[in-house]
């Protein structure tokens, strides 16, 4: 068993429970143990009131809960019910963090292309920061005007990981790619014109990156890019505390 050295709840333990039956839904009490971070709610589906009885079951337990892809019919639910919980509409999110824990694991940066992306970017950011990441964002730099990605060359090499996130042709992650030595994770956006084809034009051009360092998730997924930024940033804390 992997051993989390910052690892924050010890949730698991043999006196608790590992699972919540809710009818409707089975809450994994146990996954902040086993992985570091609790379960993500993930909203889309999802009633504002099934929302609301998750979010707080998962709150309860360890202080921190992040609901993805989500309403502000859910949030007002979920602020009922925890009071402390915020709402970005732009990208769906709901969350609360009374950990009281400031983040501690340097390193991440992200990038997006275009305005258009910021959503994304904002989702990916939110997973990272309540996975006590701190985050350095650069936005608006575009391979259109490749100027202004350049000026941040120097953050840009400093980092462990860069997520990067475009739609439109996707040409930026390679672009960031050939001028780190960090991974770059990619991430592609539906934004874009017909033949953009909801972001499946980015996607593969991500995939069919020359630079060696670039790895891509699914369209629009802020959050996977932020959940394994934040893992990766993890890792080198860890590494250099040893």
């Amino acid at each position: 068993m992997p051993n989390y050295p910052s690892r924050i709840s010890q949730s698991g333990a043999a006196d608790e429970p590992t699972s919540a039956d809710m009818g409707f839904a089975t809450v994994d009490l146990d996954r902040e143990r086993r992985t570091g971070f609790p379960e993500v709610v993930m909203g889309q589906g999802k009633t504002p009131e099934q929302i609301g009885l998750i979010t707080k079951r998962i709150y309860d337990a360890a202080k921190v809960v992040l609901v993805t892809r989500s309403t502000k019919a859910a949030a007002d639910q979920v602020r009922s019910l925890v009071p402390s919980a915020k709402f970005k509409a732009s990208c769906g999110a709901i969350w609360a963090d009374d950990r009281g824990i400031d983040p501690m694991h340097e390193g991440l940066t992200i990038v997006s292309a275009g305005t258009a992306d910021l959503q994304v970017a904002d989702e990916a950011e939110i997973t990272a920061r309540l996975m006590l990441c701190r985050v350095q964002r650069i936005n608006d730099v575009g391979v259109a005007g490749i100027h202004r990605l350049l000026t941040h060359e120097e953050t840009l090499q400093k980092s462990r990981v860069v997520v990067v996130v475009a739609g439109m042709d996707g040409a930026l992650p390679s672009v960031v790619g050939g001028l780190v030595a960090a991974p770059v994770i990619a991430v592609p956006t539906s934004n874009g014109f017909g033949t953009g084809l909801d972001g499946y034009a980015a996607m593969l051009t991500m995939l069919n990156s020359c630079a060696a360092g670039v790895s891509v998730v699914n369209i629009d997924a802020g959050f996977s890019a932020g959940y394994q930024a934040a893992l990766i940033c993890r890792a080198a804390s860890e590494l250099h505390s040893d």
